[in-house]
């Protein structure tokens, strides 16, 4: 069984309660000894722009922008799928600390060596 968890995020601000869980898992798999990660495609690639999550909440109350920051903190990869991010006119240097740019054949990569839950 692999230690690796990834987290596929389709998401962003469009639906605040699947992108808090989404990083909220990513950061329970580090809590629990995981390797963790993010992948961030569609509308999730919005969660990696500077100032676009501030104020998302689930309706829990936990805050997605707590979560990016538990994320950053602990250096776990935030890949934002790069066709994705430039069809919405994010470019790199759009991105929070700690994301980066990232093509498909990576996320494949990291899927096949990783459990992957995807929201």
């Amino acid at each position: 069984m692999t230690d690796n968890v990834l987290v596929i995020l389709s998401c962003g601000t469009d639906n605040p309660n699947r992108t808090t869980r989404a990083l909220f898992f990513a950061m329970v798999a580090h809590k629990e000894g995981k390797k963790s990660s993010v992948f961030l495609l569609d509308e999730g690639v919005y969660v990696a722009k500077k100032g676009m999550i501030t104020n998302v909440r689930a309706a829990t109350g936990d805050s997605a922008d707590d979560h990016i920051t538990y994320l950053q903190e602990y250096g776990i990869p935030i890949y934002v799928c790069t066709p994705c991010a430039k069809s919405r006119q994010i470019s790199e240097s759009d991105l929070i600390d700690g994301a980066r740019m990232a093509m498909g054949a990576e996320l494949i990569r990291l899927a096949c060596e990783s459990k992957v839950i995807s929201l």
